[in-house]
């Protein structure tokens, strides 16, 4: 498996994957922001709208890849650009296709995704997932991050019902300069 960044040519040529990666997520429980059933050209308008998003220099896109350059999940990095916020970003939807979970391909994506923040000087990381079973809490504590709170019924999992979600933070520590 291999992570690379995406380009939004690539974002574009890569469509349907992702789309088929969207959707998939969205049918296995995942609470990303959509509920079911997805509304015809609702995923390839959200992957256009990332792709769009990507050209600005605040957004990254990062595709994990198997071996034959299939797509195996993706993940966001929201670079803030307001000048008080310049040290944080925010992860955005973290998506792996349901036949791939539980082989480390999350867990490399957000390793890169924490890299990719380190390099654009980012010393907090912060994101939210849904409480109980469309959430991942469990994952991310495992990969360090703490929990900061969380808001009741928050927004609906991919079968309507509302959920809490809880808001994850993680400290990156600051590059080093050169001296």
């Amino acid at each position: 498996m291999k992570i690379e960044p995406c380009s939004p040519a690539e974002c574009r040529h890569r469509l349907p994957e992702l789309v088929g990666l969207l959707r998939d997520a969205v049918q296995h429980g995942a609470s990303i922001g959509f509920t079911q059933p997805l509304a015809p050209g609702e995923a390839e308008d959200y992957w256009r709208g990332v792709a769009a998003a990507l050209t600005g220099g605040d957004k990254r896109l990062l595709l994990a890849l198997d071996a034959d350059d299939r797509l195996l999940g993706s993940a966001q990095l929201a670079l803030e650009q307001r000048s008080n916020g310049r040290h944080r970003a925010e992860v955005q939807k973290l998506l792996v296709w349901h036949k791939a979970r539980r082989r480390g391909v999350g867990a490399a994506l957000m390793a890169e995704i924490e890299h990719e923040a380190a390099a654009a000087d980012r010393t907090l990381l912060f994101l939210d997932t849904s409480v109980g079973p469309g959430g991942a809490e469990a994952f991310y504590r495992r990969l360090g991050y703490q929990p900061a709170g969380g808001i009741p019924d928050y927004a609906a999992d991919p079968d309507g019902q509302l959920r809490d979600n809880v808001i994850f933070y993680k400290r990156l520590p600051p590059r080093a300069t050169a001296s």
